[in-house]
């Protein structure tokens, strides 16, 4: 967290929350949401500004409740989550990468929702594959130790097994099926935190 932000925090400590006004999307875009996009449902404005994004990056939390948040100063904005808190790229140097340009490091954990979304966790950082990169990440995926061609995953998709695994860094990591309705109680965060 920035200095600049924790000297304000100090100086400002009883600034209300804000809920609703700014929210991640499915391929890792900050959006703005004004009282229109909010009261019809739209996305809301992507959020462009390098600088603005680069301190959204450096101030983004979560409580204890995995309600995540951009801490603007003495205020705690809190983000709607389309997904999930972090969204990744595939990178050919770094393996995935978030949406925040930092690396993931040591996946530990992977799943795989009933629409093929791709999961993958390390400690609290909790990123679905950009969809945009899927066909990308298809040929790390193993079942009995044979790349998955597209009937198979299809047919894993239907009927998940424990014979599905993902290939990162050298090591073949196990696939778990999860419901993407499930993913935020299953993997502890909120993707619509409210007062």
């Amino acid at each position: 967290m920035d200095d600049i932000v924790k000297q304000a925090m100090a100086k400002w400590p009883n600034v209300p929350d804000c809920y609703g006004w700014l929210a991640l999307d499915a391929r890792g875009a900050f959006r703005m949401r004004d009282d229109a996009a909010q009261a019809h449902q739209l996305p809301g404005d992507r959020i462009l500004h390098v600088a603005l994004l680069a301190f959204i990056h450096r101030n983004y939390a979560a409580n204890a409740e995995g309600a995540w948040f951009f801490q603007n100063g003495p205020q705690r904005v809190f983000v709607d989550l389309e997904a999930t808190p972090f969204i990744a790229r595939t990178d050919p140097a770094a393996g995935f990468v978030l949406h925040d340009g930092q690396a993931l490091p040591d996946v530990t954990q992977a799943y795989m929702t009933e629409q093929g979304q791709l999961i993958l966790r390390h400690a609290e950082k909790i990123a679905m594959l950009d969809d945009r990169d899927l066909a990308q990440c298809l040929p790390r995926l193993r079942r009995d130790g044979v790349v998955v061609e597209d009937t198979q995953l299809m047919d894993w998709l239907t009927h998940p097994d424990d014979h599905m695994h993902l290939v990162v860094g050298g090591k073949l990591l196990p696939v778990h099926p999860i419901r993407r309705a499930d993913l935020p109680l299953q993997l502890g965060f909120q993707t619509t935190p409210r007062a």
